[in-house]
């Protein structure tokens, strides 16, 4: 169903270093995983409702809004590295400029 070829690939776009035994790992459990979701496909859902919750709960969340913060020096204080009024951190992705 999956092939290690697969995982590899993927963990090389996560930036993931996998050993040769995680990578047999990850295959196995994706391939159950996938197995189960097949499984999932084959039940006959006509005329059920769909469900987003176990529970009919309303959504608790808010929309995101910018908060002023009235003392940013003393947060940015102890940043190993900033930039302006910014936190400065490492680069991740090779062959980016500043």
């Amino acid at each position: 169903m999956i092939e290690i070829e697969q995982v590899r690939h993927v963990a090389h776009l996560a930036r993931l270093d996998l050993t040769p035994a995680e990578e047999e790992q990850l295959t196995r459990q994706l391939g159950d995983i996938l197995s189960y979701v097949e499984q999932l496909q084959e039940l006959e859902t006509e005329g059920i409702e769909p469900t987003f919750h176990a529970l009919d709960v309303p959504s608790l969340t808010r929309p995101d809004q910018v908060q002023p913060w009235p003392d940013t020096e003393s947060i940015l204080a102890g940043a190993p590295e900033r930039a302006d009024q910014f936190f400065k951190v490492p680069r991740i992705l090779a062959g980016e400029e500043d």
